[in-house]
């Protein structure tokens, strides 16, 4: 690809006048460099190691940077962020690649039930990498959870907007049985607010004949109960009533919480965050930990069936384990 149209097409401007008048390939890695690439960075380190390794031409945004080899090209832009995605939007023009919105739910569902997965990338939550993924691949479905990124790659990038026919039988706040299409599927661990994400996945799968295993669904990192015994250690459901609920998002707490509202009346429950976290629409207020040794403490001295715990590891339980045996 020629410099010039390269300029024109990220709005940048050529700061001298090198030998080299094109590119054979572009990487926002310096590692990735080969001779006669383009490479995008703001790292003076990176960039000064991209150039030893043969690249033609630096993009970056920072006007502090000063590169002294003359025969490569220096194009200054405003924003180095959105000009790597204008030229990655050139660049898949010539491409026919379908790229698809999955909500997190929908994507670590997609992730477990499809079971080759061979034509397909799942696009990382890193734009740097993501850029790479799409630029270097013959795959030709892309998918992400990630809005930002994927309105900068296609601005129209479709959602799932439509869902397999399926209803849950019977359920639990950690187990569901439920039947999609034919087939009835037991005690599935399985957040019954999750289902319908569950159902869109699997309509995904479909649209584009990825073969699935709904079989396969168990919990997600989204929201992940471990019921625990008197000693802090890990254990099933039947021998316990406590359990701690590892959350990553808000929605999924207020659901929890609503769900216990309207199905487990006896149930005690308790929400752990960070510091001055809000939970809008939630009557009683979380209970607020300042470190891990603070999160540990109010676990061992709260009473409480159900304690959701926001922003923090599963690992957590294994050190309350080890901890509580020294007493």
């Amino acid at each position: 690809m020629k410099i010039e149209n390269i300029i024109n097409l990220i709005n940048g401007e050529l700061l001298n006048s090198p030998i080299v008048t094109e590119i054979d390939g572009a990487t926002v890695f310096y590692s990735k460099v080969d001779n006669g690439d383009l490479f995008i960075s703001n790292d003076i380190e990176e960039i000064n190691k991209a150039i030893e390794k043969g690249a033609y031409a630096i993009i970056y945004d920072d006007k502090s940077i000063k590169i002294e080899d003359d025969e490569v090209a220096h194009i200054i832009v405003d924003d180095i962020y959105e000009a790597s995605f204008r030229f990655l939007r050139y660049v898949i023009l010539n491409k026919d690649i379908t790229i698809r919105y999955l909500n997190m739910h929908e994507l670590s569902f997609a992730k477990m039930i499809i079971t080759q997965k061979s034509n397909l990338t799942i696009l990382s939550d890193n734009w740097k990498k993501a850029f790479e993924q799409i630029l270097n691949s013959n795959d030709k479905l892309f998918v992400g959870s990630d809005k930002k990124i994927l309105s900068m790659i296609k601005p129209d990038t479709k959602i799932l907007s439509k869902k397999v026919d399926g209803y849950i039988i019977m359920d639990t706040l950690f187990k569901s049985t439920f039947k999609i299409g034919k087939f009835i599927y037991q005690e599935k661990e399985l957040i019954p607010f999750h289902f319908d994400n569950l159902c869109r996945a699997v309509y995904f799968a479909q649209e584009y004949d990825l073969p699935y295993d709904i079989d396969r669904i168990k919990y997600t990192k989204h929201f992940l109960p471990i019921f625990i015994d008197d000693s802090m250690s890990s254990t099933t459901s039947k021998k316990s009533d406590r359990v701690l609920i590892f959350v990553d998002n808000m929605q999924d707490i207020l659901d929890a919480k609503d769900y216990i509202k309207y199905n487990g009346k006896w149930i005690k429950s308790i929400v752990l965050t960070p510091p001055n976290t809000k939970i809008k629409t939630m009557m009683d207020n979380p209970i607020w930990f300042e470190s891990v040794d603070d999160a540990k403490d109010i676990i061992q001295n709260n009473h409480f069936n159900y304690a959701l715990v926001y922003s923090l590891d599963k690992s957590i339980i294994n050190n309350i384990k080890n901890e509580y045996s020294l007493f």
